[in-house]
């Protein structure tokens, strides 16, 4: 049996009852089951999902590259074809005319590659139009051309890539105004997501919106995903293309997912000094203790090397994690907030390490007027990032100028933490360096 047949035959009851039943199958019955999209859909790409119901306008499939959106939306063409017959009149969108059809008909996803024996379908390319043999009819469109819209109607629609249309309210607009074809008249979007105008606005309407990542594919080859992870994971690109994450860029925002990409670099196999700033919580059920580690290289360049933050700890467990963290990078100095209890602060950090060396200081700004000194030196390519820091980078671009804030979370915990680790290394008093430190 092979490995397709293997995972289709673990899910579900229908699944359990075909794998009992899967000796007895002849050749034929094996491929029919192996083509089964009832069988292999994972939740949130069946097309007779029963979450998803039938009084509803429109689905949004958000989800990164490989996760299966082309063949869900095949699917469920397929799908409107069978249950409507010669009265489903569908429009196919695709970013342009060249997209539309290499991979909503004619790709190895698509719909010509995934019909049935049952109800076959003609492929006219000359007019751009499939029909079925039970009469259903779909055309394709691109949206480079919206006006091409304006005059026909459809009950259906599905409308594949919409973070790539170049004209997209034009082409959504037309397009809804001629969805008028049907009793209950459906649409289902697939798409990588981008914070485009219109994405952020289907988001808002959608029915229901289906997220997902290309790693919940387990049909892609293991090499291939390693490869991308190891090359994209974590950055801003793997988050919103393999990751399916719609990241937007806040108005106003101190530090852009730009700025930050340009400055990830390799960790230096030596610093000259490596501290640690600390913004304790109020309370162990408030906001996260932001940990950041970060170590200055002998190019006089402040390298942002762990973000050990913890969430909803006690005193005694973000105190031990800022301990561990120093052993862990031989960390010279902690830089902690003392706002919050100042002589508790030290005690608990003390407490965890007897050699700890601490510094408190009072905040007397805002975290967004004490990060502005701190921007300007990754303006001056004077900051890198080791690695990728999602968490600490989405708080970091939630900071906006005038003390707001717009990012994850009640307080950017991590951002301000930051902000003291490289104040310490960039701005504050010279100290007397240690030995080189190898790490």
């Amino acid at each position: 049996m092979s490995s397709l047949l293997a995972r289709a035959a673990v899910h579900g009851k229908a699944r359990r009852y075909a794998r009992r039943k899967l000796i007895e199958f002849n050749t034929r019955e094996r491929e029919e089951f192996a083509t089964d999209w009832d069988l292999l859909a994972r939740d949130g790409q069946a097309v007779k999902d029963e979450a998803l119901g039938h009084d509803w306008n429109l689905w949004l499939m958000l989800a990164g590259r490989g996760y299966g959106k082309t063949r869900a939306g095949a699917q469920w063409v397929h799908h409107i074809a069978r249950m409507h017959g010669d009265a489903a009149r569908i429009a196919l969108v695709g970013a342009n005319q060249h997209d539309a059809r290499s991979v909503m008909i004619e790709g190895v996803s698509g719909i010509l590659a995934t019909a049935a024996e049952t109800l076959p379908v003609e492929w006219r390319a000359a007019s751009g139009t499939l029909r079925w043999a039970n009469g259903a009819e779909a055309q394709i469109f691109s949206a480079e051309t919206p006006d091409a819209l304006r005059g026909p109607e459809h009950g259906f629609a599905w409308c594949d890539e919409v973070a790539k249309w170049a004209r997209g309210d034009d082409v959504w607009a037309n397009l809804m105004m001629g969805l008028r074809g049907a009793e209950q008249c459906q649409v289902l979007a697939t798409t990588t997501p981008r914070p485009t105008p219109l994405i952020k606005r289907l988001v808002a309407e959608a029915d229901r919106v289906t997220r997902g990542s290309t790693a919940e594919n387990d049909a892609l080859p293991a090499s291939f995903m390693r490869r991308i992870e190891r090359y994209y994971g974590g950055t801003r690109l793997g988050r919103q293309e393999l990751d399916g994450e719609l990241i937007e860029e806040i108005e106003g925002a101190v530090w852009t997912r730009a700025v930050l990409e340009e400055r990830r670099g390799v960790r230096p196999d030596t610093f000259r000094r490596v501290v640690i700033g600390v913004d304790p919580p109020a309370s162990s059920t408030g906001n996260a203790c932001g940990i950041v580690v970060a170590g200055l290289g002998a190019d006089g360049v402040a390298t942002v090397i762990e973000d050990a933050s913890v969430e909803r700890a006690a005193p005694e467990m973000w105190a031990a994690a800022v301990a561990a963290a120093a052993r862990r990078w031989g960390a010279d100095r902690v830089v902690a907030e003392a706002n919050n209890g100042g002589a508790m602060v030290a005690s608990v950090l003390r407490a965890a390490d007897a050699g700890l060396p601490v510094t408190l200081l009072h905040a007397a700004q805002g975290k967004v007027t004490r990060a502005e000194p701190v921007r300007l030196l990754y303006d001056r390519k004077l900051v890198r990032h080791a690695g990728c820091f999602p968490r600490l980078e989405d708080e970091m671009c939630g900071m906006t100028a005038g003390g707001g804030y717009a990012g994850p979370g009640r307080s950017p915990d991590r951002a301000d933490a930051l902000v003291w680790a490289i104040s310490e290394l960039m701005l504050g008093p010279r100290r007397a360096e240690p030995r080189v430190r190898v790490v």
